[in-house]
């Protein structure tokens, strides 16, 4: 019937043992079973044929309901029934180790290029799949699609509002143009091999126009654009390794998948993350308490917190990241978030300062959005503490921004009682 109608039959075998059946028993079907109240029942006194050749085998004892869900959805995407963008996997861009020596081999032998720090960090983001689905750099259509619709559009749709490119110079440009590959080196070092690139102009003035709405030099990412080559090029990353910086900070960069692990690992059945590139103030503590407890409210029984530092390049009166870790841990540790329910993790992005359109970068998958009004959160002078803000009360509260709290900061003084845990300031 399905054949005559034009469409794909999918058998799916739901391995599962017995006893596992039993101690689920939502329903309550198997003790009635057992005690003879229902008859003929399949696995109890009725024989169970396991199908002989299944398209799909779902170990529903071994695996959660999402990587079951998962493991059928990504059937269904092979035979073209539903788009790449309904899977939500991660696809990294490591060399698989049993090809590992032969890559590496073949980065020794290929022409080179070497790239700078910059660079290097958008292939961390790239190979640890932060930037699902790309394959490696963007090449032109994939160019294109992000600047002028802010997402990728090949195989369904997926967020995607800044570039992740690779500027290059003419000489490197003319000296590669025909090869079918070339490695990536950063300070000597082998990181990765490009495949089948495709070299294209570098528009730096309406790439920073319709990225950042100007093209003034002093914004700092702006400026490195136009510092940067005059030509990009895109093509499939092979990555052979890791990225490393040996900073004494490579435990807190945990990549999607080992966050995923470390999440099943808690037992938490939501996630809420906080990105930010400043030191934690009361203020955030605030916002981020009122976010689990909305989460609670919905019926969550164990929300987590991501609390996500940007890792990657920022400006240079940005407080730098091993400050930022420390102060963060002392956060944890004075009980102003709960360390219990709190993973502290870095985000490996360099910093674009490129307002919403950047944000929207920071959540690629989002298919959804649930408009939450923005309670503002300020320093309320009568209470000496981090309050909601009341604008029928405005007279109580002081606004402090990061750039005051950095200012203070930098000169040696103390934010008022209230502002942030005192552990934590003399960690700035």
């Amino acid at each position: 019937l399905h054949e005559k109608a034009g469409l794909k039959f999918v058998e799916v075998f739901v391995d599962t043992p017995l006893e596992v059946c039993e101690e689920r028993d939502v329903k309550g079907l198997y003790k009635k079973a057992r005690a003879g109240q229902i008859k003929g029942f399949t696995g109890v006194d009725s024989a169970y044929e396991p199908p002989s050749n299944p398209d799909v085998r779902v170990k529903a004892s071994e695996f959660i309901v999402d990587e079951c869900v998962n493991q059928i959805v990504l059937h269904l995407m092979e035979l073209g029934v539903v788009p790449s963008t309904a899977v939500r996997s991660v696809k990294e861009l490591f060399v698989q180790e049993n090809q590992l020596e032969a890559a590496k081999a073949e980065a020794e032998a290929l022409p080179c290029m070497e790239i700078n720090k910059l660079d290097t960090q958008w292939v961390q983001v790239l190979s640890e799949g932060w930037a699902t689905p790309l394959n490696g750099f963007m090449r032109e259509r994939e160019y294109l699609q992000c600047q002028h619709f802010g997402c990728l559009l090949d195989g369904g749709v997926t967020n995607q509002s800044v570039p992740i490119v690779l500027p290059v110079c003419t000489e490197d440009k003319e000296r590669l143009k025909d090869c079918t590959a070339f490695t990536l080196k950063y300070e000597g070092k082998n990181i990765a091999i490009i495949r089948d690139p495709e070299f294209y102009a570098h528009n730096k003035e309406e790439r920073c126009c319709r990225q950042f709405g100007t093209s003034n030099k002093g914004q700092p990412y702006v400026k490195m654009i136009y510092e940067s080559g005059d030509w990009l090029v895109g093509g499939d990353l092979s990555v052979l390794e890791r990225i490393t910086w040996n900073d004494g900070l490579d435990e807190y960069r945990l990549t999607p998948l080992e966050l995923r692990a470390e999440f099943r690992r808690l037992g938490a059945d939501a996630v809420f993350a906080f990105q930010l590139r400043n030191p934690i103030h009361n203020g955030h503590a605030l916002l981020m308490a009122d976010t689990k407890r909305r989460l609670i409210d919905k019926g969550y029984k164990k929300p987590t917190l991501l609390l996500h530092p940007l890792g990657g390049w920022t400006k240079d009166d940005d407080v730098p990241l091993p400050n930022r870790i420390e102060q963060h841990k002392a956060i944890l540790e004075e009980g102003v978030l709960d360390p219990e329910s709190t993973v502290l993790a870095i985000f490996p992005s360099p910093m674009m300062y490129a307002g919403p359109t950047e944000v929207l970068t920071m959540a690629p998958g989002l298919t959804q959005l649930e408009i939450v009004p923005f309670r503002v959160a300020a320093y309320n002078t009568k209470l000496k503490c981090m309050d909601f803000y009341n604008p029928e009360k405005k007279e109580d509260f002081e606004f402090i921004s990061g750039t005051k709290m950095r200012k203070l900061a930098r000169e040696g003084q103390y934010p008022p009682d209230g502002f942030m845990a005192p552990k934590a300031w003399k960690k700035r």
